[in-house]
């Protein structure tokens, strides 16, 4: 049997509003019918917004006159321009036939300057520098130098200076009034009196007594002296002073100090604060004062019974140089036959320096046959030494000398056969080997230096604490 219907067309679809395609893709399918739906479709929109769309009339704005040159001018002096456009805003006057031009900037009638004298620097230079003129600077520094030596006035003094109207811009300005402190005890005054400058001294009284300054130690010596009122530079002094005679890790925080130092305080209120003077310590109830004494042309510290600073050993008197013979008995190059060498030669070229192996003072200087020009020196505890062969010496019989300091320079005169130093030591008068030679120096005080060393400490001993400066009478150190 056949199926039903087999053999006719199969009936269309049915289509509804929903089934037709409102988007049409123009781009493809043209010409059929379907496109020109599309087509007209778009067009009846397309013609429905003209239809729809309202009337759009311009709006109507006056616009501003242009602005004149001075309302424009004006505008800019309340504006603000960036650098790079030159910045030239801001109100300034407009010309007008009232305003004529300058030949010339007009001048202040006085220039009040400050300044200061640099390292090196001299006083009249400095005035000059500043624009017065070379015959009021020239003045004005004979003047000063009248009161107080030119070379007196520290570097970084400042200095006050005015300068007067000059006849035209060609001339210097002239030198109308100078002020400045030359000396912590003298201030100075120039000022110009019908035409010439006039130098006026204005002294100023200055204590000059020592500050002294005592108290416990507690945990920190540095901090005890510091918190009392002493400068770092006068503790470190205390502390080179204490140090040689009590180590510093033996104090102990019930243990005091004692110090006095320089302390000048002007009635116009400046301080200024010199060296150490006296040094104390009160160690387990032992007291140890030291006070500066100079000895020999040499400044150290002594103790209360006039004993000095002790110095282990000797510098050799010539530095760099080389060991050509030793201490004792050898062929002598020059007799031909063995002898006792009494001392030790150190080679170096001519000329070289010869500087004293410690302090002493010149026992003999001059020609002391086969060693030539001589120098021989004598020192603490006995002890003594020679130094021959210079080829020349610059110290007298008498002298006093200190340790490193210059004595002489390598030669070669008398018994020698080249430069060097032929050096010898001596303990009781007696040669010694130089190799072996270590002696303890102590300067002591002695006579009626002592007595005044003693009567020196006892006054700075008895300084009021903290208050000397207060208590002691002003002086004026400068003439007025």
């Amino acid at each position: 049997m056949s199926p039903s219907g087999f053999g006719r067309a199969a009936p269309k679809p049915r289509r509804s509003f929903a089934t037709v395609d409102l988007v049409v893709d123009l781009g493809s399918r043209i010409g059929t019918g379907e496109w020109f739906r599309g087509l007209g479709t778009l067009g009846a929109l397309i013609g429905g917004t003209i239809w729809l769309a309202p009337g759009i009339e311009p709006l109507t704005v006056p616009v501003p006159a242009a602005m004149a040159s001075a309302q424009y001018d004006e505008m800019r002096s309340l504006s603000i321009a960036p650098i790079a456009y030159g910045a030239d805003t801001g109100r300034r006057l407009a010309p007008t036939d009232r305003a004529q031009p300058l030949t010339s900037t007009p001048e202040r009638p006085e220039l009040d300057i400050q300044s200061a004298i640099g390292l090196g620097d001299g006083l009249a230079r400095v005035l000059e520098r500043e624009g017065a003129a070379h015959d009021d600077a020239v003045k004005a520094a004979s003047l000063v130098a009248g009161a107080v030596p030119l070379s007196d006035i520290a570097a970084g003094t400042r200095l006050a200076i005015t300068l007067g109207r000059r006849p035209s811009r060609a001339a210097d300005r002239p030198l109308d009034a100078l002020t400045f402190r030359a000396r912590f005890d003298l201030a100075l005054s120039l000022t110009r009196v019908n035409g010439a400058l006039t130098l006026r001294r204005q002294p100023i009284a200055v204590d000059d007594t020592p500050m002294r300054l005592t108290g416990a130690i507690g945990t920190s010596l540095y901090e005890a002296e510091r918190n009392a009122g002493a400068s770092p530079s006068v503790v470190a002094d205390y502390i080179k002073a204490i140090a040689p005679r009590m180590p510093i890790d033996d104090i102990m925080a019930s243990d005091r100090f004692d110090m006095a130092f320089e302390h000048r305080r002007a009635a116009t209120g400046e301080v200024q604060t010199g060296r150490l003077l006296y040094a104390g310590i009160v160690h387990q109830g032992e007291t140890l004062r030291l006070a500066r004494w100079t000895l020999g042309g040499r400044e150290q510290w002594f103790d209360a019974s006039g004993e000095g600073e002790r110095r282990d050993g000797f510098t050799m008197p010539v530095s760099g140089a080389r060991m050509s013979s030793g201490f004792g008995m050898r062929f002598h190059p020059i007799l031909g036959f063995s002898r006792m060498h009494q001392g030790v030669d150190l080679a170096a070229p001519y000329g070289t320096p010869i500087v004293a192996a410690a302090d002493g003072v010149v026992r003999f200087a001059g020609w002391h046959g086969g060693h030539g020009n001589f120098v021989q020196l004598a020192h603490d505890g006995g002890m003594g030494t020679g130094y021959g062969h210079m080829s020349r010496f610059i110290v007298r019989p008498g002298e006093a000398v200190q340790q490193g300091e210059l004595i002489g320079y390598v030669g070669s005169t008398g018994l020698s056969t080249g430069p060097h130093c032929h050096f010898e030591v001596y303990r009781g008068g007696q040669v010694i080997d130089p190799a072996s030679a270590s002696f303890e120096m102590t300067q002591r005080i002695g006579g009626g230096a002592l007595a005044k060393f003693k009567a020196m400490m006892g006054r700075l001993a008895g300084l009021p604490v903290g208050g000397g400066a207060q208590t002691a009478r002003a002086k004026v150190l400068a003439k007025g």
